[in-house]
């Protein structure tokens, strides 16, 4: 059982389908360099807690969420985490505490996207404790690759081949930007 829920946590994240969580752990993660990795690991940590969070207490009937409202704003939350990134390194000013309060935040909408199917697929699990725990820890793995990719890229383009971090930042924050807009554009357009 923990195996199984273990999975779907993983597949969850690293689903080409729902590319959602995918962009947003690639913006959550532009700013960051390899040397960086610890904070890193802290930052897609308070996306994970936010995420169960929700999650948690909309399987225990405790919130109940607008389903259709909660689609539109997963690609806000990517395209704010882009705005920020933006913002932050045409300030130089990189606020780490801010980063930590919006993976949080932002997991919390994030959990709730899910918390439909998975409240389904517990069915008539006498605790949902131990899924829970499974199904977290298979999305904090699956974001862990994800990151490895985006600090091991950064590091091919910034140390080695000397591209500026602030161009680096700056470009991925715009293409991830770009196509979370284009998807909260076919989800108002449906």
């Amino acid at each position: 059982m923990f195996g199984s829920y273990l999975q779907l946590g993983f597949e969850h994240i690293l689903d080409s389908t729902g590319y959602d969580h995918i962009l947003f752990v690639v913006a959550l993660t532009s700013l960051y360099l390899v040397r960086d990795w610890k904070k890193v690991l802290i930052l897609v940590t308070a996306f994970t807690i936010g995420h169960s969070l929700t999650l948690a207490l909309a399987s225990l009937n405790l919130i109940r969420v607008n389903s259709d409202v909660v689609e539109i704003l997963i690609p806000i939350t990517i395209m704010l985490t882009c705005v920020f990134n933006i913002i932050s390194w045409k300030t130089d000013r990189v606020s780490i505490r801010w980063q930590y309060i919006l993976a949080l935040g932002f997991g919390l909408i994030h959990g709730l996207g899910f918390s439909t199917y998975f409240k389904a697929i517990l069915g008539k699990e006498e605790s949902i404790v131990w899924p829970l725990l499974a199904f977290n820890s298979g999305v904090e793995l699956g974001q862990l690759i994800i990151v490895s990719m985006v600090l091991l890229i950064s590091w091919i383009f910034v140390d080695l081949l000397k591209l500026h971090r602030r161009q680096w930042v700056f470009s991925i924050s715009v293409i991830v930007l770009l196509w979370s807009s284009w998807l909260l554009y076919l989800l108002l357009n449906k």
